[in-house]
């Protein structure tokens, strides 16, 4: 129980991970690392926020993820030293420390398939999401998704309508459900599947952690469908994010003159796997092929953080700076310079923390 305190004590330092952690217990182990001081801490890498968050902030936090851990038998926390943590996911550049899980902890090594796409999907795209989840649950797969409106809510039905399991990655604590209309969908989640997150038990919903959790909901899976999406969409950092990890992008075609189906136009234009069917899906895999879009991805994504990086991170210092801010000051959209800004930070540039983003000083 003392291991599992320390974990969590350095879960509450934002911006932790577990290769950062991984970094630092080769120089030190982590019940010493939780006992050090401000000034040492901040010797070795560790903002002045990071060093206030563990040595001034982190006891209470720790107790109350531990009452909620002994509240039921559904709940698990999984340390990045668990057995049970995902080996996907520890490939990422930024895996989570540890996951709080309510369900079943052992479903997150099973062969999984993320589902992203709009929050304000057609009829047409609703009923893709659930047919696709379903038809993939009947094949053995595991749907993954964020649980948002739309087609996450959509996926996550059909699988469970099959039978399947299936898992939710929010965006926020546990002891919360987001958005409201969904708590009878958490439940029957949590019963045939697993509800999973990297945030304390308590942490409300915030706009900026929801892009955060989509790196593990395509962590975790062997690829990723892109059901619709605009061409601004966030899901389409999902769909980025999955070609970096080399993991398969799917994308269903829609109609020319529809803005929802632009996004995934795009992705196949980039070279994602067009499909329209799920026989589609099993047949890329019969060859077990990588994914296609890796390579262009890569070459776009490098040149947009060459242009916005340098122009963001002139603006972000030591001192907390709001993201409108931030945008004001790069002379952008605050839409773009979020998703600019989340790029940055799995990249391990900048940090987000209460009240906009910081500089990552290199440890």
């Amino acid at each position: 129980m003392e291991d599992l305190r320390n974990w969590l004590a350095l879960a509450t330092v934002h911006g932790q991970d577990g290769l950062k952690f991984q970094r630092l217990s080769e120089h030190i182990c982590l019940a010493e690392l939780v006992k050090l001081p401000a000034s040492t801490l901040k010797n070795i890498g560790f903002t002045e926020r990071q060093a206030y968050l563990l040595t001034q902030e982190a006891s209470p936090k720790v107790e109350k993820a531990l009452h909620w851990l002994a509240q039921s038998d559904l709940h698990h926390i999984i340390t990045y030293q668990d057995p049970r943590y995902p080996s996907l996911l520890k490939q990422t550049k930024q895996p989570p420390l540890l996951l709080f899980v309510k369900g079943d902890p052992t479903i997150l090594s099973q062969q999984q398939l993320a589902m992203v796409g709009s929050r304000t999907p057609t009829p047409t795209g609703r009923k893709v999401a659930q047919s696709f989840a379903s038809e993939l649950s009947q094949q053995g797969y595991l749907i993954t998704s964020g649980m948002a409106r739309g087609i996450d809510s959509e996926s996550h039905k059909g699988a469970l309508q099959a039978g399947g399991l299936t898992i939710a990655v929010l965006g926020h604590g546990l002891e919360q459900v987001y958005p409201a209309a969904n708590k009878a969908l958490a439940e029957q989640i949590a019963s045939q599947g697993a509800l999973v997150s990297e945030y304390f038990p308590d942490v409300q919903p915030r706009a900026e952690w929801f892009p955060q959790r989509n790196r593990i909901v395509v962590g975790l899976s062997i690829g990723t469908i892109v059901v619709e999406a605009g061409l601004k969409s966030g899901t389409l950092i999902s769909a980025n994010l999955a070609a970096e990890y080399s993991r398969d992008v799917f994308a269903v075609p829609g109609s020319i003159f529809s803005p929802q189906s632009a996004g995934c136009h795009q992705l196949i234009q980039q070279g994602a796997k067009l499909v329209t069917s799920v026989a589609d899906i099993l047949e890329e895999w019969h060859f077990f092929t990588k994914s296609c879009l890796k390579d262009e991805v890569e070459a776009e994504k490098s040149q947009q953080s060459d242009l916005f990086g340098g122009q963001l991170l002139a603006n972000v210092g030591d001192e907390v700076t709001a993201v409108d801010l931030i945008a004001q000051r790069a002379g952008m959209a605050i839409a773009d310079a979020t998703i600019a800004l989340l790029q940055l930070e799995l990249a391990g540039a900048v940090a987000a923390v209460p009240g906009g983003y910081i500089k990552v000083r290199s440890a």
